[in-house]
């Protein structure tokens, strides 16, 4: 029990930890700076393991090579990945072709993220929503309002809400939304945006960027009971110790 919730009877909010892979290591970058970057483990296996064990529902994988080449780059670390744990897995970066869709999905991805593709080529973003559906996931990355692209390091024209909206449209069934002003920082979520989105769209929205401790993600728990927002990524709250290693068992 926390601040009088009925936990009972409450939607759960699906708490997922992040391994951002470069180089073959898990690292994290600040705001998505590749100059800027913290290397906390050399084994992303044995780390991912440990989620798992911890009881982690979910992992979220970022290939930060691969979303700045384009492509998939450290495929064969993230198959080890996968086969080392018995949770699913999501995977983003440099997903931008049904190719690279394919080949995470037979790698045995439960569910693949795009995001460049969708604002550079949105006919091909649609076509992958409806023949993949659920498994095919928006990556809606957002700096300055606008939909960010290429691993970050750009910044399109386009108005998050209005891609939002017109990725629905068009099929996506589920948004990975993340205030990349706020990702890896520790300053907390930045809810304003947040409840924009979820106001915006009925589809499951899982948020990132910023959380620091526990209060954010009671609020975010609390949050969930009346919109569509189904799940939060932490990253560096866990390995800078913010918050504890088994977090998401309060919310599951």
């Amino acid at each position: 029990m926390h601040g009088g919730y009925n936990w009972r009877v409450m939607k759960a909010l699906e708490v997922i930890p992040a391994i951002d892979l470069r180089g073959g290591s898990a690292v994290r970058l600040l705001q998505g700076d590749y100059t800027q970057e913290t290397r906390y483990h050399n084994d992303p296996v044995a780390l991912a393991q440990h989620w798992a064990q911890r009881g982690a529902p979910r992992l979220h994988l970022v290939d930060l090579d691969g979303a700045r080449a384009g492509y998939p780059v450290q495929l064969e670390l993230i198959q080890r990945i996968i086969r080392a744990v018995d949770i699913p897995v999501q995977v983003g970066g440099g997903v931008r072709s049904e190719d690279a869709v394919r080949t995470l999905l037979a790698a045995g991805a439960d569910r693949v993220i795009v995001g460049t593709l969708a604002v550079d080529q949105p006919d091909a973003a649609e076509a992958l929503f409806r023949k993949y559906g659920a498994r095919v996931a928006l990556a809606l990355d957002v700096k300055s309002g606008r939909a960010a692209t290429a691993g970050w390091q750009s910044v399109s024209e386009t108005p998050y809400l209005q891609l939002a909206q017109e990725m629905v449209q068009r099929g996506a069934q589920r948004i990975i939304f993340t205030q990349v002003e706020r990702d890896g920082t520790l300053q907390g979520v930045a809810f304003e945006p947040l409840h924009e989105l979820l106001r915006a769209v009925a589809v499951p929205v899982i948020a990132s960027g910023g959380v620091r401790d526990a209060s954010d993600l009671y609020t975010l728990h609390a949050l969930a009971q009346s919109t569509p927002l189904e799940g939060v990524i932490v990253g560096k709250a866990l390995y800078e110790g913010t918050l504890s290693d088994d977090c998401w068992k309060a919310f599951g």
